[in-house]
């Protein structure tokens, strides 16, 4: 057998390379390009289209053309992608991969549903075995057709869950599925199958969001997504991702147990310590994540312990002496401003600059109504159909769309974001109105500009100054202050500097004005 295969490699090298026509190429290479695009940009929308040709139907008809110029070179003995050269090798197997990814997508969406459910062991793919076939049979080696799998089982999760927990169609929301598609696979998948797969764990994340916007699920959108190999001996990919991900808010702790929930703590560490326990961060398993949510929250040493297990990945359980590695990759996410915790130094800037590889920002409600005022309808009937099934939301949503459209009505500003609409939505259920509690702000914490501005007494220029620096003061980013306003960095930079004076930035509580 193993003479056979020799000789069969040695008469595939001695032939002639076979050559894609200009049509079969321009087809290809508008696969390899869409192979590789984020599928929530507005580039790959319009690359389905073009890839439909005359029948203009999107991703279908561009799969129907796609296995029939396929089709037409196996038939022809043309469909081994070692049978070309370099290029169009290449563009071969971008084809193969979007033919074999979207035949067996609907068996991967089965396993992802049937998985979620179950905690324990990974389910059974025994449908991965054909997918390998056809990978074989199209020439691809048994290691890179491993591989493969493993990133198709990947990207379906990733499209689902980014999907499913991120609801909306405005600008905002887009961009923001957008983010963290990249956030799984970077900007460039190809970058990422290269040289990345095996490395996230490597790249944290930081969240940041005003409360209820939707930080927890854009976090178990993320960490439900990361790569898990599959293992032909079993059957199964090596993990079930739905045991994967792990949330910890550090708020609900007291300060002094936060150390020993997220690190774990030895028998005899303290007084009630009776026995060994394993803390957050040593369950995370590997190709896994922890969510550190509230994570401005955290103590001055617990930040330093984290920043060890971020730079060093090992961390050591209270009252231990013994090294533990940590296998996972790190989320963690702030409703509060960190550009005053670090000022007051509540917040290390070396853990800062550790954690934050990839900062993504979640809109909050007023910003999507603002942008898209179909956004209401659309979570409306998202929230109704959880609660009550689809039948029932689809025949409720209309009716509690227009109670809420009155009142509180268009103008208001939700300060509770998500979590606020949702309670609204089930109040207009029991009651048929939602009345909002009254807003209570504190005048020690809102900047003294806007006292200025409510009874008329700031110029332009002021205006601008304070504007400027509060903005900075939540994003910590003269460019992420320049996009904002419109302003050129180094203007912004000018008007920071000035608003610090004026008394821009928001009043930290105990802290003089």
């Amino acid at each position: 057998m193993k003479i056979a295969r020799s000789v069969l490699a040695i008469y595939i090298l001695c032939m002639k390379p076979h050559v894609l026509s200009d049509e079969d190429r321009a087809l290809f290479a508008l696969v390899d390009e869409a192979a590789f695009v984020n599928p929530f940009s507005e580039s790959r929308i319009r690359l389905d289209r073009v890839m439909g040709g005359r029948g203009g139907g999107g991703l279908a008809d561009a799969l129907a053309r796609v296995r029939a110029v396929l089709e037409r070179l196996r038939v022809r003995g043309q469909g081994r992608v070692d049978g070309y050269g370099v290029e169009d090798g290449r563009l071969v197997e971008s084809a193969v991969l979007f033919d074999v990814f979207h035949r067996w997508a609907p068996d991967f969406d089965r396993l992802i549903l049937r998985q979620e459910q179950q905690r324990g062991e990974s389910l059974a793919a025994g449908f991965v075995v054909e997918a390998l076939a056809a990978l074989a049979e199209a020439g691809l080696a048994p290691a890179v057709a491993l591989r493969d799998v493993g990133m198709f089982y990947q990207l379906r999760r990733a499209y689902f869950f980014i999907r499913r927990e991120l609801v909306g169609s405005s600008p905002a929301m887009q961009a923001l599925r957008v983010a963290c598609w990249n956030n799984v696979f970077t900007h460039d998948l190809r970058l990422y199958l290269r040289a990345m797969v095996t490395r996230m764990e490597d790249f944290s994340t930081l969240l940041l969001g005003e409360t209820g916007s939707g930080k927890g699920a854009v976090a178990r959108a993320l960490g439900l997504s990361g790569y898990i190999p599959y293992d032909p001996a079993t059957r199964r990919f090596r993990e079930n991702f739905a045991g994967s991900f792990i949330a910890v808010n550090l708020a609900q702790f007291p300060e002094t147990l936060i150390e020993a929930e997220l690190f774990g703590h030895v028998k005899g560490a303290f007084t009630g310590a009776v026995a060994d326990r394993e803390g957050w961060l040593g369950r995370c398993r590997p190709h896994g994540t922890i969510f550190l949510d509230e994570i401005g929250d955290a103590p001055a040493p617990v930040q330093l312990k984290l920043l060890r297990v971020l730079q060093e990945r090992v961390f050591v359980p209270v009252g231990g002496s013994v090294e533990r590695r940590f296998a996972g990759r790190v989320i963690a996410a702030t409703n509060r401003a960190l550009p005053v915790l670090r000022r007051t130094g509540q917040f290390r800037d070396d853990f800062y600059y550790r954690l934050c590889s990839d900062v993504i920002e979640v809109p909050p409600l007023r910003h999507r109504f603002a942008e898209d005022p179909d956004e209401l309808p659309r979570l409306v009937a998202v929230i109704l159909e959880r609660h009550l099934g689809t039948d029932s939301a689809s025949a409720l949503q209309e009716r509690v769309t227009a109670t809420l459209a009155a009142h509180p009505g268009r103008g208001y500003r939700w300060p509770g974001n998500v979590r606020e609409l949702e309670q609204a939505v089930r109040r207009v259920l029991l009651t048929g109105r939602y009345e909002p509690v009254a807003e209570v702000v504190s005048t020690a914490d809102r900047p003294r500009w806007l006292e200025q501005l409510e009874s008329g007494s700031l110029t332009v220029d002021s205006l601008t100054a304070s504007y400027c620096r509060t903005l900075w003061d939540r994003m910590g980013s003269y460019e992420d202050v320049a996009r904002r306003t419109g302003l050129d960095r180094r203007t912004v930079k000018k008007y920071v500097e000035r608003g610090e004076a004026l008394g821009g930035a928001v009043k930290v509580p105990g802290q003089p004005a």
